[in-house]
C-alpha cells in the first residue's frame, strides 16, 4: 500500500503496512496542507499536543513533496525536542531511544521528506521491523478506503489523568512498549 511521507505517524499508518511488510512512500504528489506529512500528536502532560514542523513560502504552490523545505527561521528542533522530553522523559524506555532521536532533531535536514525518513528509519530500526522502504517513481493515488484500524491498548505515561489515548505518534508506543509496538 502506498503511503505519503509522515512526521513521526501514528499507528495506524504503520499498520496499514504490516501485512505487506513494505512501505512505500509516495514519493512524486504535491504537497498537502494539513495533513500528518509535516505534523504530529504526542501524548503531553495537559493532554494531547500537536508538534507542526515549519516549512518554507511556496508550500502551497503544488510543491512536490521532495522539494518541499523546512524552515528553521524558529528554532522548531529544540521546542520539539523539549515537548517530546516532557512527555516521555519518565517513560519506560525513553533512556534507551533519547540519544539516536536528538540526534535527527539536532542535523536539521534542508528536506521535510528526508527528515521524515530519517525518522521512520530510526522507528524501524528501533522496534526490529524488517520492512522495505521504497518510494514510488510516478505519482499513485492513495486509496480512498482503507481497512478499519483499532489500536491495541499499551500502557501510556499520562493515562491516569486522560485514559487511553488511541492512534498518538508511533514515539507514543515506542517509548512506553520499547519494540513490542502492539500494533
Amino acid at each position: 500500500m502506498v503511503q505519503h511521507t509522515a512526521y513521526l505517524p501514528p499507528l495506524e499508518w504503520f499498520a496499514a503496512s504490516q501485512k505487506e511488510g513494505i512501505i512505500e512512500l509516495e514519493a512524486c504528489e504535491n504537497y498537502q496542507k494539513g495533513s500528518t506529512r509535516n505534523r504530529c500528536i504526542i501524548a503531553a502532560p495537559n493532554g494531547p499536543q500537536r508538534l507542526t514542523i515549519p516549512l518554507e513560502k511556496g508550500k502551497h504552490q503544488q510543491t512536490l513533496i521532495r522539494d518541499v523545505r523546512i524552515s528553521y527561521t524558529e528554532s522548531w528542533p529544540v521546542i520539539h525536542w523539549r515537548s517530546i522530553q516532557t512527555a516521555y522523559g519518565n517513560a519506560p524506555f525513553f533512556e534507551y531511544y533519547c540519544d539516536d532521536l536528538n540526534a535527527i532533531y539536532e542535523k536539521k535536514p534542508v528536506f521535510l521528506f528526508d527528515f521524515n525518513l530519517a525518522l521512520l528509519d530510526f522507528v524501524l530500526q528501533k522496534t526490529g521491523w524488517k520492512w522495505a522502504i521504497q518510494h514510488t517513481q510516478n505519482f499513485v493515488p492513495a486509496p480512498t478506503e482503507r481497512a478499519i484500524y483499532t489500536p491495541q491498548r499499551y500502557p501510556q505515561v499520562f493515562e491516569d489523568r486522560f485514559g487511553f489515548q488511541a492512534n498518538l505518534s508511533v514515539l507514543d508506543a515506542l517509548m512506553c512498549c520499547g519494540k513490542h509496538i502492539p500494533i
